[in-house]
């Protein structure tokens, strides 16, 4: 039997998901804080944390914040000494995305990140997902010398986006890849394999986890409308291995020609 060339990324919102995503055998983890917000940078300690104690692949994501991809200054300034950051603390990867008010590649700052990384590699995010011209933006990350590129396909989730994934993993060819993300799932990776042609995938494998507290105060809310504060819900190792043995098999048996 062949050995399969796929690779799954977990999207990892805590150190403690980032080592279920290494028990469940994840190829790369991406590194976030505030997953509800899409991702934003981790702090410092999280990611000497993540990196003292995983031995996969690590990427951490360079975000300032929620919201648009469109930044100040100040906000850049943030990302630059971020990026620094993170290559002093040893990280294998980052994962950028920043956008002009027209919704175009934001090229320069975009080429300069890339370069203060180097020579670790730049995964572009899903920021690519609400530029305006799918096919222009792929090859304006391409120019700015990224190495990966993290899309849905510009659709709410990579299923629905899969034709133009597919379509986009054709032009880039062997210059970047093409990773789907946003909604892989157990019950769909198996589609993606086998329309899309990629080669790495990119999922959270997340499942709550019931809180360890006994006293609760319900009078009292710290989070959002809609959120259970007393279930944290994190990367389960279990669901992580279940998904690469699904991705792995599709593979397989596309191969056979089943």
């Amino acid at each position: 039997m062949s050995v399969s060339p796929l690779l799954l990324e977990i999207c990892a919102g805590s150190v403690t998901s980032c080592l279920a995503a290494q028990e469940g055998h994840a190829g790369r983890v991406e590194f976030c804080d505030n997953l509800l917000e899409g991702g934003t940078t981790p702090s410092y300690g999280a990611i000497a944390s993540a990196r003292d104690k995983l031995s996969i692949l690590l990427n951490v994501i360079i975000r300032p914040r929620g919201g648009d991809f469109l930044y100040s200054d100040v906000e850049f300034d943030v990302m630059e000494r971020d990026v620094f950051a993170c290559k002093k603390l040893g990280v294998d990867g980052v994962v950028i995305g920043l956008l002009t008010a027209d919704g175009d590649i934001d090229v320069p700052r975009t080429r300069r990140l890339v370069e203060l990384a180097a020579p670790m590699p730049v995964t572009f995010h899903r920021a690519f997902d609400v530029a305006r011209d799918p096919f222009k933006a792929l090859e304006d990350i391409i120019d700015a010398g990224c190495n990966r590129l993290l899309t849905s396909g510009q659709e709410a989730n990579a299923l629905e986006g899969r034709a133009l994934i597919g379509k986009l993993r054709e032009a880039a060819e062997s210059r970047l890849t093409v990773m789907p993300g946003a909604g892989v799932r157990l019950n769909n990776i198996a589609q993606l394999v086998s329309e899309t042609g990629c080669v790495e995938y990119h999922t959270s494998g997340r499942a709550p986890i019931a809180s360890g507290m006994r006293y609760r105060n319900e009078r009292v809310k710290m989070s959002g409308p809609g959120q259970d504060e007393y279930a944290i819900v994190e990367t389960s190792a279990d669901l992580v291995k279940q998904v690469i043995a699904e991705m792995n098999t599709s593979w397989e048996r596309l191969h056979r020609g089943d």
